[in-house]
């Protein structure tokens, strides 16, 4: 069993029962809004998962509610589902990072394909993001000073150099070094300069 949700947004009726139908006999839990605007009002929380999406809807479409997700920086995959499919309209949908744009009546081996799809993607970007507050976290514990070396060590320079560059005496740089290696938990330069490069993290 899955323990990521798959969203189900379409407005009719008949095909958000029958996705559900499919979608539990193949083990995901499934939860579907008629609207976009319904799914946006009851899904506040940040859940790993996917999103089954119609493209025509009234009020808020398909193409609209992705652009919304993007903007709030949701990662929710999105797998576009359509009786009104055109080549210009999936075009744009995959260029804005859509997983897969299935033309009703679509084959139930080809849907559940792309729910996998979407749904490693998913977990594979959660895992970024709590990799990334990680590696936030550890540099918010560093002081000013700790995160002004550490900006010079990720550049390749010797404590010497920096405390030349930072008018200081190399036996503090040195202090300051260990301490921010020790905050940031690598044990080399090249392991500290990976974890800043993740962050954005570049020299002075």
């Amino acid at each position: 069993m899955s323990t990521h949700t798959v969203f189900v947004v379409d407005d009719e009726s008949s095909v958000r029962k029958s996705l559900e139908r499919l979608l539990r006999a193949a083990g995901y839990h499934v939860e579907s809004f008629a609207s976009a605007d319904e799914f946006l009002r009851g899904e506040p929380e940040e859940r790993i998962g996917c999103l089954v999406l119609d493209v025509k809807m009234p009020d808020l479409d398909g193409l609209e509610l992705q652009q919304v997700l993007a903007e709030a920086d949701r990662c929710l995959p999105i797998v576009f589902i359509t009786g009104h499919g055109d080549i210009p309209t999936s075009v744009r949908a995959m260029k804005a990072g859509a997983v897969d744009f299935l033309a009703k009546p679509f084959d139930a081996d080809d849907l559940l394909a792309a729910i996998e799809r979407a749904l490693e993607a998913a977990g594979n970007q959660a895992s970024k993001r709590a990799e990334r507050a990680e590696i936030e976290r550890r540099l918010a514990a560093l002081t000013p000073r700790e995160q002004e070396v550490l900006r010079h060590v990720i550049t390749g320079q010797l404590n010497k150099q920096i405390a030349a560059d930072l008018g200081t005496s190399e036996k503090t740089i040195k202090v300051h070094r260990g301490r921010a290696m020790r905050k940031m938990q690598v044990q080399s330069v090249a392991e500290l300069v990976r974890l800043c490069e993740k962050v954005g993290i570049h020299g002075p």
